[in-house]
């Protein structure tokens, strides 16, 4: 695990983990989904039962959360350096025992409360901030839910946090521990450095044919061939229908001409108000504007700040008192209105600037309007056209063949790794992107009906067509990484020893700028930096390496390429003074309450499922994670 989290990568998908990997309060809810599942069980919680292919769903959705999170597929090899197939497992188990533990202590939510908590939720907000129905449906087709599980997980997930938060309420860290991790995550370094690179290293004469050959057997995994796979992907989705609809000109001008006002770009304004609690005081004021105070001074007099009188620059619909609206919007620029009344409170008016809005423009906003009625059109045809694809697969046909026959776009990869990589070692086009399908692939076979993924609002079927085992390779296909591999290990080995020396000769008392001039160097200086600060290009691991080596003392670290070796110096440690009112110590009280919340959760889970009682079914693991193809 901690080799896997080296290197932006790793650190893109750590972040991700930490932040994803909640225990005891998952997303997954399944306590009903996995009752009856008594066959080929791959984890028992008590009296509930997971099945493989239940979890296979669970770990493969999973996967694809976290590839949409950062940007990239996560394959299965990947997922299992990080440890992320062990820590769904445990997810899922973890959530089983506390929802055993609800059923036991006789907990529930009533359905007003599941309402209400679901309505308050901004992911399903509109336009208006309020709870919008077809967002919510839409919601759910996109992850695969129906709205009763959706309903039974929600309640799931509430019971489980009563039950964390009835031992976790009143944590918090001492002061400390809050010193003492504040001093540690505020510590500033300075070091001085030089970054020794291949000139250092000296010529290196190219291996002998034996020297190769040796290297090579001694290393055969770092080349073997991995596993491929032939593949068909079929995607049908509203957007990819309505591409194929056309829509005429007449019916696109009635949804213009119905929603003109919606295309339209208002009029805006930049409008600054005074507020008077009396229409007598709002008329006194304005005697003294037009006696020769600004609206500015005024407001200034009043000890009010440019928040208490500024209302942005706005459309009229916007500004929640219609009088003021209506009196703003008809104002002259730069001039002080005289007092409106309105709904609480009696105004003066000054307009600072005007945006004039535009009117909608059919011919500009056509393909828009038409691409839209497409999709509601295709939206409709879509569950005909899942149907017969489904008719045609479980009539016998791969997806490649009822697309054929149905005269849809399937796509063929014919040699793809679980990176996504064809045999020359590029990345294959044409695989769907925002949607994992290699994960699955992978955990499939020639031959198996797999279910369709959810996909942009429609469906994405796949089918494995073929097989080619991963295979050693010969030298004389992979000469050229072979040798290019001796090479930069033949550098990295001369520079760590010459690194070494240098570090000798320093913590000896010789001087850093000697040792740099005998090699025609420079020492460079950095400026004082934190633990967790990116240094002037220096690797992470000099940096790691750096706050463990005393002051006045030398070290030395990889640099930022396998061909760069860096050697420093610490030359200064300062530890600033605690603050506890700061934003950062703020920051870290929070995040150490969390830590120890979720480790008193741990501790009350491993309790639970040592009473309720955990089995795993390990060969059954292996295969839904996809290890069992690697062995």
């Amino acid at each position: 695990m901690r080799d896997a989290s080296s290197g932006k990568f790793g650190k893109a998908i750590m972040s991700v983990l930490f932040g994803v990997l909640i225990v005891s309060f998952g997303l997954w809810g399944i306590g009903d989904i996995f009752k009856g599942y008594g066959q080929s069980s791959l984890a028992s919680i008590g009296k509930t039962e997971i099945s493989t292919e239940q979890f296979r769903t669970l770990y493969t959705d999973k996967l694809q959360q976290i590839g949409r999170q950062i940007g990239r597929p996560m394959t299965p090899d990947q997922a299992r350096r990080f440890g992320l197939d062990r820590q769904v497992l445990q997810q899922i188990i973890a959530e089983a025992a506390l929802d055993e533990e609800a059923r036991r202590l006789g907990l529930a939510q009533s359905d007003a409360a599941i309402v209400r908590e679901i309505s308050a939720d901004p992911n399903f907000a509109g336009a208006d901030g309020k709870f919008d129905p077809q967002r919510f449906a839409y919601a759910l087709r996109q992850f695969g839910y129906t709205e009763q599980r959706y309903v039974a997980e929600q309640r799931r997930t509430t019971l489980r946090r009563q039950i964390a938060g009835s031992f976790t309420a009143g944590i918090a860290p001492s002061k400390t521990q809050l010193d003492a991790l504040t001093r540690y995550q505020n510590e500033e370094r300075t070091i001085e450095y030089i970054q020794l690179g291949p000139d250092q290293a000296g010529k290196i004469d190219p291996p002998t044919a034996e020297q190769l050959q040796s290297y090579f057997d001694e290393r055969k995994g770092l080349f073997r061939a991995p596993e491929y796979r032939k593949i068909a992907v079929l995607t049908v989705t509203p957007e990819e229908i309505g591409k194929k609809i056309t829509v005429s000109d007449e019916d696109a001008r009635k949804i213009f001409e119905r929603d003109k006002d919606k295309y339209a770009k208002p009029e805006r304004r930049e409008i600054k108000q005074i507020a008077f609690p009396t229409l007598e005081a709002a008329k006194a004021a304005r005697e003294k504007i037009a006696g020769g105070t600004s609206f500015e001074d005024l407001a200034k007099e009043m000890k009010l700040t440019d928040s208490d009188t500024d209302l942005g620059l706005v459309t009229q619909a916007s500004v929640g008192d219609p009088a003021i609206a209506a009196a703003a919007f008809a104002a002259p620029l730069n001039e002080v209105s005289q007092p409106v009344k309105g709904a609480l409170a009696t105004a003066l008016i000054k307009v600072t600037k005007i945006e004039p809005g535009t009117a909608a423009n059919y011919d500009a906003i056509a393909p828009e309007i038409k691409k839209q009625i497409a999709t509601d059109r295709a939206r409709g045809e879509f569950q005909d056209i899942r149907n017969k694809v489904e008719d045609e697969r479980g009539g016998g046909a791969n997806v490649a063949e009822a697309a054929k026959k149905l005269g849809l776009d399937a796509i063929t990869i014919e040699a793809v790794d679980r990176s996504g990589r064809a045999p020359d070692g590029q990345m294959v086009k044409g695989l769907p992107s925002g949607v994992d399908v290699l994960t699955p692939a992978f955990a499939s076979g020639v031959g198996v009906e797999t279910d369709p993924i959810n996909f942009d609002g429609g469906e994405l079927w796949f089918d494995v067509l073929g097989i080619t085992p991963s295979r050693d390779r010969t030298l004389d296909e992979v000469k050229d990484q072979v040798t290019t591999r001796w090479h930069d290990e033949q550098v990295t080995s001369r520079l760590r020893a010459k690194g070494g020396e240098i570090v000798e000769k320093l913590n000896k008392g010789e001087a850093f700028a000697a040792a740099a001039a005998a090699l025609k160097m420079g020492v460079k200086t950095t400026s004082p930096f934190k633990r967790t600060a990116t240094v002037n290009g220096l690797s992470e691991r000099v940096v790691e390496t750096a706050f463990r080596t005393p002051k006045d003392s030398a070290g030395q670290s990889e640099g930022a390429s396998g061909n760069q070796w860096v050697v420093f110096k610490v030359t200064g440690i300062t530890v600033p003074p605690v603050d506890p009112d700061s934003e950062d110590a703020k920051k870290l009280k929070t995040a150490i309450t969390n830590a120890m919340t979720d480790e008193q959760v741990a501790s009350y889970i491993a309790h639970l499922e040592d009473e309720i009682g955990v089995t795993i079914n390990q060969a059954a693991f292996a295969t839904a994670t996809g290890a069992s193809t690697n062995q």
